[in-house]
């Protein structure tokens, strides 16, 4: 086994993080820092930090990255109105990017040359932290214990916190839970039941919203304002990003906004079933499209379109910070520099609906589309040369399939 001085752990202070820094301190005998990233999943960290400290960690770094991960990440991402499979606002695959970079960070202000993490071999995260700390800094070795250990199966997990008096909370000893993934963006659900496409997910899933049928009868009217892409105010009230995104997940959760079953094939190559609920960001999501509908060139919105599954795809797959998502991203930051303007949205069971929007930037020309007499001259005959030259192609092609 190559010579390790020092590691970073990405550590949550759950039952498996737990588990993994002591089989690091075991199995590499030394130095074991760890790194808790708050990004807004709604946990307390002292118990985290309370656990580190009982296993002998001397260097706890717990950060607060909220208004970096949405400000830096999440927002960027929203600029293309990125969606994996049609569907999915990738929550969780945004945020890992994020996690590695300080990883990263730390291991040189530390002088670590190892961090691990605790993702399993079958998933997608293992594959976004290890491509971003490839593109970050190769010379750091990766540790992943999920593929590297003889722990097979849960119960030898337990086993395992029993013979080292690892704290085991009652609600972990009896069948596995939930596989749950949180942040200021989104929730995710995984496992048990949900791992049958064909059973009803249990209402007790989703944890961050109401069930539209509950929902107020009433719908609730909200105006977001946009500067150049990203989301500025809500209700004529600005905010920082992490701040503006925390109040639409309040608004989005008492609406039951956000909610999602999918069935989605992970880069690793299986089909996986997960429960999402993406509050603030379905919000935003609908809202971009809509002051981009007003302020974007038709081309430069259709392009935007065709690349936005790519761009999707390699968030999803750990590509983050490949040349290829810069290149995607520096394209679509351009088409950004007019969508500024207010949105105004109907919440109301489950939906988040455009109503109306507005730009001073806007290409929009009322006195162009009127169906009455227009101030700006427009020549209806004008129309006849259009399609006759855009039919030239298809006449030709009916003359030779003989119609």
């Amino acid at each position: 086994m190559t010579k390790i001085e020092k590691i970073v752990l990405s550590y949550s202070g759950g039952l498996d993080t737990s588990i993994i820094l002591k089989w690091l301190q075991e199995t590499y005998g030394c130095e074991v820092v760890t790194f808790t990233a708050d990004l807004g999943q709604g946990e307390e960290f002292e118990p985290a930090q309370a656990k580190a400290e009982m296993a002998g960690v001397r260097d706890i770094r717990i950060v607060d990255l909220r208004e970096e991960f949405v400000s830096d990440f999440v927002f960027p991402m929203l600029r293309a109105n990125a969606l994996y499979e049609g569907q999915y606002l990738l929550g969780s695959s945004i945020a890992r990017p994020l996690i590695a970079k300080h990883l990263v960070g730390i291991a040189r202000e530390v002088g670590a040359d190892a961090i691990a993490h605790g993702a399993t071999g079958k998933g997608n995260d293992q594959l976004r932290f290890e491509l971003a700390v490839n593109a970050l800094d190769p010379s750091i070795k990766v540790i992943a214990p999920w593929r590297q250990w003889n722990i097979r199966s849960r119960m030898q997990l337990l086993e395992y916190a029993e013979k080292h008096r690892i704290p085991v909370p009652s609600d972990k000893r009896g069948e596995a839970p939930f596989s749950i993934d949180a942040n200021l963006l989104h929730t995710s659900t995984e496992g048990k039941s949900l791992e049958n496409p064909a059973e009803v997910a249990p209402d007790h899933i989703y944890q961050r919203t109401v069930d539209p049928v509950d929902a107020p009868d009433a719908p609730e009217i909200i105006t977001i304002g946009f500067e150049r892409g990203d989301p500025v105010s809500v209700n004529g009230k600005a905010m920082t990003p992490a701040a503006l995104l925390t109040e639409l997940n309040g608004l989005g959760g008492r609406h039951g906004v956000g909610r999602l079953d999918l069935v989605e094939n992970r880069f690793i190559g299986m089909k996986s079933r997960g429960i999402y609920e993406t509050r603030g960001g379905t919000i935003l999501l609908a809202a971009h499209r809509g002051i981009e509908s007003i302020t974007l060139d038709r081309a430069a919105a259709h392009l935007k379109d065709e690349i936005m599954p790519r761009y999707a795809e390699l968030i999803y797959n750990g590509f983050w910070f490949a040349p290829e998502r810069e290149m995607l991203q520096a394209l679509i930051d351009q088409s950004q520099a007019f969508v500024s303007g207010e949105v105004t949205l109907r919440l109301y069971k489950g939906s988040a609906s455009v109503i109306s929007r507005a730009s001073p930037c806007s290409l929009y020309s009322a006195d162009l589309v009127t169906f009455e007499e227009s101030a700006i001259a427009f020549d209806h005959h004008d129309a006849e040369g259009f399609i006759r030259l855009n039919g030239l192609r298809l006449r030709s092609w009916a003359a030779r399939n003989g119609r």
